[in-house]
């Protein structure tokens, strides 16, 4: 569980140092994102994810 916790946090930290440090960068993401269809954002969060715990994975075994 703590782990999970610390996960959690870090992903916070990133995301708020790069909404600091690349605020125009972030505000055409989030446009692009708004513009693609529902499917893409799905499948793109799906091989996110899938990514994330393979990462996990490999750092664990």
């Amino acid at each position: 569980m703590t782990d999970l916790l610390a996960a959690i946090g870090l992903f916070f930290a990133i995301e708020g140092l790069l909404l600091a440090a690349f605020p125009l960068a972030t505000k055409h993401a989030m446009a692009v994102v708004l513009d693609m269809p529902d499917g893409r954002i799905r499948i793109t969060g799906i091989v996110s994810a899938l990514i994330g715990l393979a990462v996990v994975w490999l750092v664990r075994h």
